[in-house]
Parts: structure tokens; sequence; C-alpha cells
């Protein structure tokens, strides 16, 4: 097929300062049309989310959207000078998001700047809701072990000696076999005693990552049944651009430079793998190898990141669709999720009218409760999305000790805490790294391509995340066994911080991490005994 075929194409030469087709707008719109925090300036942008109001014109005819855009590319006059009647700029249509909103691109790159002025002039149309820019989310990567041990032949020895996050935060001796020495354990999540109450089964945990892999220490019943929502190619590695069935990770490594200049090469990191560990998907009480949060819950794996990180276009269909909504091209969830977790996110406030937050509050609206990464910028976690989406669950990272982990974000917008890691001895900020300063849990030893399934730590808010997304499973899921609905995700909330622990170490007043760290037992019960 061809691109003229293909695709909706305007070609507006940039030193046009008016169109024939399209009026000249207000330049200076108000900042509630737009967003151009998740600009960077190494980065470079050629796609734009565009929200028109409802009963425009535009809302519905994509060549209209294509033509209004394209006409503000004119009149932001990019490249500027006589330079700009050497340069035209294309512009052509991407999709129609699950929000509504409509995905255009333009033919070559733009600068922050660049970005930013096209941004405000397709603001300026009365037309626009809201218009921000197609932008990469990162996993919030996890941090490694330095000589990380892996383990080729699982069992059950594992859990006591590497998995401190699920006992009871009360002080008691744990053995770190990296500082042979005992460590008082104030950092629990209380999973242990929670399972005397639930397990999570019935309740459907999403979990949005790299995807999951083959290991024989996961339960991957809806492996298949997810999806991998990646529509570049060449984030997805894959030969030609589109989504495909299926939430398998087939590896997120990098070359020096593939994601911008002086970036480093990177191996495959299997995040996806880990935290879909965590949340659950680890096959519990099997004799072999870890633990999962709430194990007896099914855990969907939908791949919205890969090499260089994820769309939020991407991102925010795949929310919806995970909740259970509707995503144009995409057959409907068969197992619409009550839980997703999301340990990823990038710099920027995310607002109501961006399609992040349009995405999580619909999931909400659906009755799944969103958790996620405040991220690991040791930085106030509302200038990061989406961490700053409202209604999220928006989950830092503490230590054994219980104190803040010295990479966690924090501030107002942060729900609580949970187990994340803190890297080093006694929770340091530097020192002598310690196995009890890492989560333990599934990964994959293939630098690229998958290959033998394996454990290893990681530490990060991402880790935190789905201790928390696992922690809401079997609070549902002790609902269901006592007869009663589930709470919804705004009871979820209240409950989750109403049941936390105190942490042992005082948080510092100017970086909070909420309401303290997450205490499953307290938490299950408490969901109980809501009427």
């Amino acid at each position: 097929m061809s691109m003229h075929r293909k695709w909706l194409v305007a070609s507006l030469w940039l030193a046009l300062g008016t169109s024939a087709m399209a009026a000249e707008f207000d330049t200076s719109p108000p900042p509630s049309k737009f967003d151009v925090s998740p600009l960077q300036s190494d980065q470079t942008y050629s796609g734009f989310i565009v929200t028109y109001k409802n009963g425009s014109s535009e809302r519905g005819n994509a060549a209209a959207a294509v033509q209004n855009v394209g006409a503000a590319a004119g009149h932001a006059k990019l490249g500027g000078g006589a330079s700009a009647f050497a340069r035209g700029l294309n512009v052509r249509y991407g999709r129609k998001l699950a929000t509504g909103a409509d995905l255009v691109h333009t033919d070559r790159a733009l600068s922050s700047s660049e970005a930013a002025a096209l941004i405000q002039q397709i603001a300026a149309d009365p037309a626009v809701e809201f218009v921000e820019p197609e932008y990469l989310l990162k996993k919030v990567d996890g941090i490694k072990p330095a000589g990380a041990a892996t383990f080729t032949v699982p069992n059950d020895q594992y859990y006591a000696s590497y998995q401190w996050d699920y006992l009871v935060p009360n002080g008691a001796s744990f053995f770190d076999n990296t500082l042979n020495a005992n460590v008082a354990n104030w950092g629990g999540a209380n999973i242990q005693q929670a399972w005397s109450l639930a397990d999570g089964t019935g309740i459907v945990i999403a979990s949005l990552d790299t995807g999951v892999t083959n290991h024989p220490d996961l339960n991957l019943s809806l492996a298949n049944a997810g999806y991998d929502f990646i529509s570049s190619a060449a984030v997805s590695g894959r030969s030609t651009n589109g989504r495909v069935a299926g939430g398998w990770d087939t590896g997120d490594w990098v070359t020096a430079g593939q994601c911008g200049a002086g970036q480093p090469a990177e191996d495959s990191s299997w995040h996806g793998t880990h935290v879909f560990g965590t949340a659950g998907g680890e096959i519990t009480n099997n004799s072999t190898g870890m633990v999962g949060t709430a194990f007896g819950a099914q855990v969907l794996p939908v791949r919205v990141l890969g090499h260089c990180g994820g769309s939020n276009a991407d991102i925010a269909d795949a929310i919806t669709w995970a909740s259970g909504g509707s995503v144009s091209g995409v057959p409907a969830n068969a197992h619409p999720a009550q839980v997703i977790s999301m340990s990823l996110g990038g710099s920027g406030k995310c607002t109501s009218g961006s399609v992040l937050g349009q995405a999580i509050t619909g999931a909400i609206g659906r009755g799944a409760t969103v958790v996620v990464a405040a991220g690991n910028s040791n930085a106030n976690a509302s200038n990061y999305s989406p961490a700053s989406c409202a209604g999220a669950v928006t989950v830092a990272a503490t230590g054994i000790t219980s104190a803040r982990a010295y990479y966690s974000n924090y501030g107002s917008i942060v729900a609580l805490a949970a187990p994340g890691g803190g890297v080093y001895k006694n929770d340091a900020s530097t020192g002598t790294q310690a196995t009890t300063g890492f989560i333990w849990s599934t990964i994959n030893a293939g630098t690229t391509t998958p290959t033998t399934a394996t454990y290893g730590g990681m530490a990060g808010t991402s880790q935190a995340t789905p201790h928390v997304a696992g922690v809401v499973a079997l609070m549902q899921s002790y609902r269901l066994a006592l007869g009663k609905s589930l709470l919804s995700p705004t009871q979820v909330t209240s409950v989750l911080k109403s049941s936390a622990t105190v942490p042992n170490v005082t948080p510092s007043r100017t970086k909070s991490i909420g309401a303290g760290i997450v205490n499953a037992y307290a938490a299950v019960q408490a969901a109980g005994a809501q009427p």
C-alpha cells in the first residue's frame, strides 16, 4: 500500500503565515489547553496527541484534524528565515486513541523548542480541548547488585534467605549473607501473615511493563492472553510497526547511542519478569525458588516498554484495554483487571486532560485500582508521570530499616511506601551493598533475547509498586471469600493508607512517603471489615 493511501498527509511550507484552509488563531492559548512539561532539551519529537472538543467537526474527522495541525505547523514558522522555504513539513495521521484523542506525526523530528511552539499553536485552535507531545516513558530502572547472585537450581530455601520484604516489620533478625550478619527487619510488608486470610484468588492483576519471559516458577496462564501494545517497530524490535497478541518480553537491550546521543549500551533488563513475579506471578509453596505476593491471583502481562522505553500514547491505550475498555484494532480483553501495576514513568506533570490522566480516570471508573511507581530520582513525585496522575496509588520505596530509600521520589502525591530495597548496608546512600538491600524475584539470564530462567535482585520504586498491587489483590480476594462486593478504588486507597505501618525510622518532613509502609495483613483485615 502506498504512503498516499495508507496515510492522510498535509504538506505545508513553513514560511506560510496563513492558510487558505484554516483560520489564524490566537497564539497565546491558556496553559490548561496544553502540556509541554514532558519535553526534554536533549530529545526530539515527531508525535503529537490532540484531543478535540466533543461536538467539534475535527473530533470525528481525521482529515480535518491533519489539516488543522498542518496549518498550525505553518503558523508556527518552524525552521524560520529563508530556510523555511526549502523545507516542507508533512503531517500524517497516526490513529485514534482509546481516550478519543488523535495521534498525528510530523515527517521530521522536532527539537523541544520547535515541539513546544507547535503544541502551543495547535492549542490555539478553539476546537482543541488539549494537546501534548507523544514521548517515551521508561521503566523505573531497578538498581542491580554488584556481582548479583543468580540461581539456576532454585528451591524453597531462597524465601528464607532472601525475601525479607514478606515478613513482619518487628525488628526481628534477618541474616544477610553478603554482610554475614543479622539485620533488624523493620521494613517488611507483613505479607506472609496476610496469606492466612487470602491469596489473591479470583483477582486479575495487569502488569504493564516489558512483558514476561518463560520461567518454570511463574504462573503464565494468561501470558498469551496478554497483549503487546508497542506500535513502533523501533521500540518493539519487530520488523514492522503494529501491535501483536501476547504479553511476552522479547528483550529491551539497546546499543550505544540508540536512545539518544551519549546514551550507553544496556543489556535486556527483564524488568517485567521481575515485577510480574513479585505482584503474584511467582508460584508459591511449590518447593521451588521464591514467592509472590498475591500468588493465587492471575497476572496478565501487557507489554508497553521495549527498546528505549514506551510511548505515552501506547501506554494510555494499554491502561484502557487492561481495565476492560475498548481499543480500536485490538480484541477485547477477556480478563479485565481489578488491579493495574505500572513500574514506569517519565518527567512531566500528569494533567486531567493528558492521555495518561484520561486513561487512568477511565480505568478507575471501570473499577480498577491503578498502582504506580513514584520514581527513582530522589525528587518530588508531583513532577513525574504517571506518578502525579489523579486517582493513582503512588508508591515510594523503603528499605529493611524502614527508611526511605535514598533514590525514592517523595512528596504529598505519594500515597504510601513499600519495600523497594535500600541497596546499601543500613539503607545508606553509599557504602557496602547488602543482600537485604534488594528485592529478589524472577529474571532471565539473556543479555539480549531470553535464554535461561533464573532469579536476581533489583531495587527501586519499580519493586515497591508490585508489592502494593499484590496487596490490593489480597484485599479484594478476601472480600470475595467473605461474599462481599469489591471495594472501589477510592476505598482501596483509603484502606491502604489507614492500615499502613508507621516507619521505625521517622521520615523527613520535607520528603514525605505518604501514610507509611504497606501492611498486607492489616490491609486485608481492614478490607474484610468494610461493609
